[in-house]
This record gives structure tokens, C-alpha cells and sequence, in this order.
């Protein structure tokens, strides 16, 4: 089969790889294209090859299968992870509750001060106290429930 060349073949060739063709190119090598072989089939070529490079850009690129792979594996770790540690942090929190409470009992019951408090408060007026008090009593029996239930909000979610 002979072979065929065309001087102007580079040109039509750089002018479709520029996405330049066919419509900001010298109206000379257009005509030349319009009559020559060659220089049509390069561009028809061409100007396929950069419509599918084009419309390949627009494709979400993907990660490699090996990243994908490793970021599921370390998910898995530290999903496990935060499954393992749930028991824990709920023992340390129970601890944690004991041990305030061990201390208030401590403190109470060594505390001259804090003993007469007590004994002071038992002999106030409880009905007086709660209607001139009402509204701090309601807010620290808020915080008692609020900040417990957050707590655990915020464990059962990991």
C-alpha cells in the first residue's frame, strides 16, 4: 500500500491538538483540508481524539484499588477500636461517679462545719425555702439530669 504525505499535515495536526480547528485557522490550510486526503483524516482524527480527551476530563477521577483498600482497612481498625473502648469509658465513667461519691461522703462525715450545715438546713422551713428559691432549685435539678443524659448522649454515638 504506498504511503501518502502532505506538507501541511503538522499544521492541521498542531492546529487540532490546540483545538484550534477548524475554526481559528488560516482560511488557506482549511480549503487545503477540505481538498486534501491527508490533512481531512488528520483532523477528523484529531479533532475526535480531543472531543474524547474533553469529555474524559469531565469523569470523576477514582483512587487506585490498593488506597482504596488501605482507607477501609483503617476505618475498620478504628471502628473496632471505638467498639473495644465503649465498655471501658462506661466503667471509667461508673468509677469516676463512685469515687465523687465516696468523697462526698468522706467530706461529709468528717466535716464539723459541713454537719452543722446539714443540721441547719433540716431545721429550715423546706416549703419557705423552695418558694424563695424556686429557680435555682430547678436549675441544679437541670444540670443533675442534663449533664449525666449529654454524657451519655455523647458515649452511644462513638
Amino acid at each position: 500500500m504506498p504511503r501518502y504525505e502532505c506538507e501541511f499535515e503538522a499544521e492541521v495536526l498542531a492546529a487540532a491538538i490546540q483545538s484550534r480547528w477548524p475554526d481559528r485557522v488560516d482560511p488557506a490550510l482549511r480549503e487545503h483540508a477540505s481538498k486534501c486526503q491527508v490533512c481531512s483524516d488528520v483532523a477528523v482524527v484529531a479533532a475526535a481524539i480531543d472531543t474524547a480527551r474533553e469529555e474524559t476530563r469531565e469523569l470523576p477521577v477514582l483512587p487506585d484499588a490498593g488506597r482504596v483498600w488501605w482507607v477501609a482497612q483503617m476505618r475498620a481498625r478504628r471502628e473496632a477500636a471505638l467498639k473495644a473502648a465503649r465498655p471501658i469509658t462506661a466503667t471509667q465513667l461508673i468509677a469516676g461517679a463512685c469515687a465523687v461519691g465516696l468523697l462526698g461522703a468522706c467530706f461529709g462525715a468528717t466535716s464539723a462545719w459541713f454537719q452543722e450545715s446539714l443540721h441547719h438546713l433540716a431545721t429550715i422551713d423546706a416549703p419557705g425555702l423552695l418558694a424563695q428559691h424556686g429557680a435555682l432549685a430547678a436549675g441544679i435539678g437541670a444540670v443533675l439530669v442534663l449533664v449525666p443524659a449529654a454524657a451519655w448522649l455523647a458515649l452511644r454515638k462513638e
